[in-house]
């Protein structure tokens, strides 16, 4: 389809990203909780990655970061201030040293700033592949995590803003909330195609099935009936779409969602040895679907040449694997911790001096992210767009350079250079989250977000 392109939307990393360690499965979440985090840093880091993307010839998008602190989550779990103006019942001079003294756990979650993750924030399924014939998001639950769950309605009410026109999109709310339909949104899934505008296969990786009792170490997040259900409400076609299973090893090692060890562009998969249950049927089920459509092209990294753990730590498949304008092989962009583990540097080099699909790694420093357990795909959501598709979205979120400067320019002015868990205590902290928001929802013409 003449026009289509593949839309990286990243989440912009919001002025409370802390190290509270609040995700089970996720290592590199769990080693550094407690440490002093810096938003400012963390922030300009993901937008220099944006710049790069513009500044290379894609189309750049960024998802807003929601509040923060999360009152409303606060103010259900009993947190409210009883004595304020009913038109504004969140007096933060009461309500978060309450919270602090009773309940510091709760106050990380309310102030987690994990929605820069966009991978997780839904399920997308471009135009040429739904039955009626527009683009379908289905926004995810995160119901197994308890600081992520909460993010849900945001997400809805951010992606309501930008994608508009009922013409052109169909936003679809999370999944009912219990355990048997968890999902953890586009980490789990990989559209293959010929081309962005060509119809493609999609490939949805649970790790368990509703009912079945917890198999390893740490908690397999997504459900098979939640991949079936979120491909049914999409009208994809069921010859078009594989169900995976995620191997436990993976999950064990820190694989939390598939994305840390898979991922996959136009007719080309990237894995680990260890990435699924069953390798050989997962690839003979995605090339019967593909049959007539594309030819699938599998790079399958041996655990012998890359240990799970150094596939895990370095987070070499949690990168953008991309059409890189002007070259005829497909480019991986991989954070710099790829090339300061031998294993994998060295993998990458004989990769790209190979003739398969993958011609190059380019490195992206985004450590501040790395280190609370996210690498350069958890921060984007892929969107395949057309021409008029992206002429009817909201064009504030579409980024150029002038735009990214005067992103940087509010962060600068307003996000700190250091962040305590201690920090989240003050209530002035919480002013200064509420400053720096508006600041940016200003800069993206979504003013009325609030």
């Amino acid at each position: 389809m003449s026009g289509t392109r593949e839309v990286n939307f990243d989440g912009l990393i919001g002025p409370s990203h802390n190290y509270g360690g609040l995700s089970d499965g996720n290592l590199a979440s769990l080693s550094n909780a407690g440490d002093v985090s810096n938003p400012r840093e963390a922030a300009l880091q993901g937008l220099e990655k944006m710049r790069l993307m513009v500044r290379a010839g894609f189309v750049q998008g960024v998802i807003p970061p929601p509040p923060r602190p999360e009152f409303y989550f606060l103010d259900e779990l009993g947190f409210s201030d009883e004595s304020a103006d009913p038109e504004s019942p969140f007096d933060a001079s009461i309500v978060i040293p309450k919270v602090a003294r009773e309940a510091p756990d709760i106050l990380k979650a309310a102030y987690s700033a994990s929605s820069m993750w966009a991978a997780n924030a839904a399920t997308v399924s471009p135009s040429m592949d739904t039955e009626d014939g527009r683009l379908f998001f289905s926004v995810a639950n995160l119901l197994s995590m308890r600081h992520r769950s909460i993010e849900a309605p945001q997400t809805y009410a951010a992606l309501s803003w930008m994608f508009m026109s009922e013409a052109h999109f169909e936003l679809l709310p999370e999944l009912p909330r219990h355990a048997d339909f968890a999902d953890e949104g586009a980490a789990n899934h990989t559209r293959l195609c010929a081309s962005h505008g060509e119809p493609g296969v999609h490939l949805f990786v649970y790790g368990r099935k509703a009912g079945e009792a917890q198999r390893g170490k740490f908690p397999a997040r997504q459900t098979l009936e939640a991949c079936q259900a979120i491909a049914r409400r999409h009208g994809l076609d069921p010859k078009r779409t594989v169900y995976a299973r995620q191997s436990q090893a993976a999950i064990d090692a820190g694989a939390f969602h598939n994305d840390v060890v898979c991922v996959g562009s136009l007719d080309t998969l990237f894995f680990h040895e260890h990435a699924f249950d069953d390798t050989d049927s997962t690839l003979e089920a995605i090339r019967r679907a593909g049959d007539g459509l594309f030819e699938l092209k599998p790079v399958m990294v041996p655990d012998a040449d890359v240990p799970l753990a150094d596939a895990i730590k370095s987070y070499l498949f949690n990168s953008q694997l991309l059409d890189w304008p002007g070259e005829d092989r497909l480019v991986l962009l991989a954070p710099t911790e790829t090339q300061e583990t031998a294993t994998t540097r060295a993998f990458c080099e004989e990769m790209g001096a190979g003739n398969g699909p993958i011609g190059r790694v380019e490195y992206v420093d985004v450590r501040q992210s790395m280190r609370n357990g996210g690498g350069p795909a958890c921060l984007r959501l892929r969107v395949v767009m057309t021409a008029e598709e992206r002429m009817a979205m909201q064009q504030g979120v579409l980024l150029d350079e002038d735009r990214i400067d005067a992103l940087q320019e509010v962060v600068r002015e307003t996000y700190r250079d250091r962040l305590a868990p201690a920090d989240l205590a003050d209530p002035a902290f919480a002013d200064e989250c509420r400053r720096a928001r508006e600041g940016l929802l200003s800069v993206l013409d979504l003013g009325e977000l609030g």
